[in-house]
């Protein structure tokens, strides 16, 4: 059950909780990096969803719920981002100590740096590129508790004659100290994931079934180290799921709610100037 040579969490930790996807050991999010923001999350028939733009730059962000470390097996498009294989719960990840957050950037391509992920068309997708299609379109991370530690006993009392027990505490097997992240970075706005927007009107079926995945981006700095790891179970004691869309699709399946904007009869204090002729 042990599992060994599994990566440190990155450097990049965020200390105050966003409001994230819902998870009871860890939280999940995905903070897009052109609009600067959390995107929010929509809940729909029981899943979640987040509406990505094409060609932007983003990062899911995990949160560690609990007070002992965590074991994130995070996909992108049923792919891993650490490994590049096919995605499997019993495969490496990242540990995230207790309250601790982190982000993941990209696809890992060494211990110091990641390809970026951005949103992008379906068929440009790092998954559909490398002949795995059929999952692009959702992000998952598998969490695994820590096996505990066994307690620690007292010495037996020696004998008469030998070396008098000096009361030191034993413990019954080595215990690996616990990963913790290296560097903290700036907090994020805490927001409640909206029922309905009106950004855009519904879209047609064939953009419905066009769909957006993440591609294998440029590459860019993201220090992480090797650190062991042994799971409390083989199976994962939670796993999240975040899909995501774009907008325009999104609303068109009807998981994002389309309000039409009412006019506004007095909608700018100032009068623009008019144009040059």
């Amino acid at each position: 059950m042990t599992r060994l040579g599994v990566l440190l969490g990155l450097l990049l930790c965020i200390p105050v909780r966003p409001a994230l996807a819902v998870g009871s050991l860890a939280d999940v999010g995905i903070y897009d990096h052109n609009s600067g923001e959390m995107l929010p999350v929509f809940h729909s028939d029981g899943r979640w969803y987040v509406a990505g733009r094409t060609g932007n730059e983003y990062e899911v962000r995990i949160r560690n719920e609990t007070s002992g470390d965590l074991l994130t097996v995070v996909s992108v498009d049923g792919v891993n981002v650490v490994s590049g294989e096919t995605a499997s719960a019993s495969q490496s990840g990242y540990v995230i100590g207790p309250w601790q957050s982190l982000s993941i950037q990209g696809w890992r391509k060494s211990l110091a740096r990641v390809a970026a992920f951005y949103f992008t068309d379906r068929s440009n997708a790092y998954a559909t590129r490398t002949g795995r299609p059929d999952d692009v379109g959702v992000i998952g991370v598998a969490v695994f508790r820590r096996k505990a530690q066994p307690p620690a006993e007292l010495e037996q009392p020696q004998v008469r004659g030998q070396v008098p027990n000096d009361g030191r505490l034993r413990q019954r097997a080595p215990y690996d100290a616990p990963a913790r992240s290296e560097a903290p970075s700036s907090s994020q706005n805490a927001g409640a994931a909206p029922s309905a927007d009106s950004a855009a009107p519904p879209a047609s079926a064939a953009a419905v079934e066009q769909g957006i995945g993440t591609g294998h981006g440029r590459s860019q700095a993201s220090h992480a180290r090797y650190v062991s790891f042994e799971r409390e179970s083989d199976a994962p004691n939670e796993i999240i799921e975040l899909r995501y869309d774009t907008r325009a699709n999104l609303v068109a399946r009807g998981i994002i709610r389309f309000v039409p904007r009412e006019p506004n009869p007095f909608p700018a204090r100032f009068v623009p100037d008019p144009p040059p002729r």
